[in-house]
């Protein structure tokens, strides 16, 4: 192995670590209220909603909803799967449960977040987060059924988890015969695991919750 594929191998090692890290470091800033540690793990211009560019806009996002939605929460994190474009731009998807203290109920919750991730003068930072909700429900309340997003005091909803990947509608869509072998596509290439998943489906549209 020469010097030049050793040192690009020994980067994307430290850099999965580094997104690593991110995403813990999302969580714990989260659940502890540090928004200033918080905000400043995504890009300097990150993009807050439609017309808004910037880490001070996003503070002022997340001490909105924090303030007014959850006395406490916890943020669980699962498997984290990450595929490089290049050296500086990446993708991932990372498994969340999480925890919310919400008034008189303690919900629970399932969900993935779809990640972009931009390496900017040495440093990993999200440049968008699309989280992704399975269901959200009291503790005591199983999420039977439709509409697993129950939120106290809202009507319920569907949420997204299932939204960015095109198999899991064609998995319930057809039904192959018993008496025959299913066709096996051939395994997505490095770095397109996810992308061959997702395919060209957009991104869903997000109901704040």
């Amino acid at each position: 192995m020469d010097e030049s594929t050793f040192a690009q191998r020994l980067d994307r090692l430290e850099s999965i670590e580094a997104i690593r890290q991110l995403a813990g470091k999302y969580s714990l800033s989260l659940d502890m209220r540090d928004l200033n540690a918080h905000v400043n793990l995504f890009a300097p211009d990150i993009r807050v909603g439609r017309d808004k560019v910037g880490r001070a806009h996003l503070k002022a996002w997340v001490d909105d909803t924090l303030r007014h939605q959850f006395t406490g929460t916890s943020h669980h994190l699962g498997q984290h799967i990450i595929e490089f474009a290049d050296p500086d731009n990446a993708i991932g998807v990372v498994y969340s449960k999480n925890e919310h203290e919400a008034g008189a109920e303690w919900v629970i919750m399932q969900m993935l977040y779809w990640d972009d991730y931009q390496r900017i003068d040495g440093q990993w930072y999200f440049r968008r987060r699309l989280p992704c909700y399975w269901y959200a429900t009291d503790l005591n309340k199983p999420p039977i059924g439709e509409m697993k997003m129950r939120w106290p005091g809202r009507e319920p909803y569907h949420g997204t988890f299932h939204d960015l990947f095109p198999s899991w509608n064609s998995f319930w869509r057809n039904n192959p015969q018993r008496d025959e072998l299913p066709e096996v596509a051939a395994p997505a290439e490095l770095e397109h695991f996810l992308r061959q998943m997702r395919a060209d489906t957009p991104a869903p549209k997000i109901r704040v919750r």
